[in-house]
């Protein structure tokens, strides 16, 4: 009851709405003001700080929200992704530490709640890509693979589609990911992975077709805009269109999921040639 409460406290519950409208240095003031700094408070305060690109602050915030719930399975997922990006902006004497408590995180989350899929997912992709010094192997994301897949078929698909990637079997990673489509016909995510992988094969009228297809599902897709106009401005192709997507972009509604603000100002100002 007393958790229940607390969660009605209007401060926090301000400070959640910020963060999902992607105010996120706003969010970080409304939580400082806020006494009580419980588990909950410090893992959006993490959240906040990850948004923002700090990753050193976000980890310190999530360890101590982790340290008070080491049952919950969601915090143990984000403070292995901020170790993780950490490890990814470290320097070489340090990065190594980082991937390893990140590592060590996704895998928390994993056995905390087996069904999560987000932290398959990240246990998945740390696999496939960390060397095996560092705790990663293709056996290791084979496994988990197989536990997407009996939890989300599409999911599950997509998985095989990047071990597939990663063998340079191309034939049978395109298979693998219009299976992942079929599964999960209305996956944005899906269509743009096509789309770069149809890219990289230049085979650029496909790329467009699952564009189109995808903007069929949802047209006004910050994440779809983003997206596209990024893998145009590094193929160097539709430079125009590129700079058109961007500006819509930085005029829609986003969410914590969508690329942040200033990724696409970058952009921007590289289209422009500024």
């Amino acid at each position: 009851m007393a958790c229940a409460v607390w969660a009605a406290n209007p401060r926090f519950d301000e400070a959640r709405r910020l963060y999902d409208a992607t105010e996120f240095r706003q969010s970080l003031h409304v939580l400082s003001a806020i006494p009580d700094k419980n588990a909950e408070v410090q893992e959006l305060t993490g959240r906040n700080h990850y948004m923002l690109g700090d990753f050193k602050r976000a980890s310190e915030a999530l360890e101590q929200a982790f340290q008070a719930q080491p049952s919950n399975a969601d915090y143990a997922l984000w403070l292995g992704r901020a170790y993780g990006r950490r490890a990814e902006t470290s320097g070489p004497f340090t990065a190594a530490g980082w991937a390893s408590k990140a590592r060590q995180c996704f895998e928390k989350a994993a056995r905390l709640n087996p069904r999560n899929v987000d932290a398959l997912s990240d246990l998945f992709e740390y696999y496939l890509e960390a060397p095996g010094i560092l705790g990663g192997g293709l056996d290791k994301a084979q496994a988990v693979a197989g536990q997407m897949a009996h939890l989300d078929a599409s999911e599950g698909y997509w998985a095989m589609y990047k071990l597939a990637e990663r063998s340079k079997d191309y034939s049978r990673a395109e298979e693998q990911l219009r299976r992942a489509i079929e599964a999960a016909p209305r996956s944005i995510g899906k269509f743009i992975d096509l789309a770069r992988f149809l890219t990289k094969e230049g085979r650029y009228q496909e790329a467009e077709q699952s564009f189109e297809r995808a903007e069929k599902i949802a047209g006004n897709s910050p994440r779809l805009m983003y997206a596209r106009a990024d893998l145009y401005i590094r193929t160097g192709r539709n430079l125009e269109t590129a700079k058109a997507l961007l500006e819509r972009y930085l005029d829609a509604t986003l969410t914590p999921e969508d690329p942040p603000r200033a990724e696409a100002v970058k952009l921007l100002r590289k289209v422009r040639g500024g």
